[in-house]
């Protein structure tokens, strides 16, 4: 299927779709006129690399966990043992994160006197 089947199929843009190439996480066949030709494998591709993407994983990471993922039925089967330990390590970032923001969402509360939500 060419890129604009792709995008529609799975929702993400054109532009979106050449970046994931550009950073390894999409290798699409090269037509004789150059167009890009993608294979199936690749709706499900995108699906898991968009679901990775909206947890605030870095493309590097998801070019990691892309190779050991061989269950097309489940969004995510890690088959790597090295891959638990990176994931933990992101999983706590993000943890991270969301404590940030929200402490900084109850000092704002507290600035304009909402109750604060826990």
């Amino acid at each position: 299927m060419n890129i604009g089947e792709l995008s529609r199929r799975t929702g993400a843009s054109v532009r979106a779709l050449r970046y994931y190439e550009e950073c390894g996480l999409l290798a699409p066949e090269r037509r004789p006129n150059g167009y890009r030709e993608f294979d199936e494998p690749a709706v499900i591709a995108v699906r898991r690399i968009r679901i990775l993407l909206s947890a605030s994983l870095p493309t590097s990471v998801i070019a990691e966990i892309l190779p050991c993922v061989v269950d097309e039925t489940v969004v995510l089967a890690g088959t790597c043992p090295e891959l638990r330990d990176g994931l933990a390590r992101e999983r706590n970032r993000i943890t991270s994160e969301i404590d940030a923001m929200v402490e900084a969402r109850d000092i704002l509360d507290s600035l304009i006197g909402r109750p604060m939500v826990s």
